[in-house]
């Protein structure tokens, strides 16, 4: 039987009671933020409650999201449920892979720098630039007039 230990918060390690280590970690890109546990089991993905390819429908999104477990060797034997929030689909994709790979690090110090290498940990800062005051947007202005 296994169970949630208390205190198993963003990116600390949790023993469970047959011995198999359960791992959190949290990733982001945009506005979007992903809450992810791997489990040891048999390659199970919920996000959100629902299924992946439900989740995702994407075959281009899916292979995007799975590139650190494929990297490392790590589908069908571990279980993953993430919580996403925020964003839209394609920064909830980059921030359930930026999380997965600071959850495989943390289970296995060695994938290091495999993931490193690939580009997983480095977190996107790509962010939307905020709209400027007395103008329509963050880049357009209004028409130029001479007279």
């Amino acid at each position: 039987m296994r169970h949630i230990g208390p205190g198993v918060g963003p990116g600390e390690i949790n023993v469970v009671e047959d011995n198999m280590p359960e791992v959190s970690a949290t990733g982001r890109r945009k506005t979007a933020v992903a809450r992810v546990r791997l489990t040891t089991g048999s390659g199970k993905w919920v996000v959100n409650c629902r299924g992946i390819k439900d989740y995702f429908p994407s075959e281009a999104v899916l292979n995007y999201i799975e590139q650190p477990m494929k990297l490392t060797n790590m589908i069908g034997k571990l279980d993953v449920t993430a919580r996403l929030s925020g964003g839209g689909i394609t920064g909830q994709a980059g921030a359930l892979r930026h999380g997965l790979a600071r959850a495989l690090v943390m289970a296995d110090k060695s994938l290091r720098e495999v993931l490193k290498n690939s580009g997983c940990l480095t977190r996107d800062s790509r962010m939307k630039e905020r709209k400027k005051s007395g103008q329509p947007g963050a880049r357009k202005r209004f028409q130029f007039s001479k007279r």
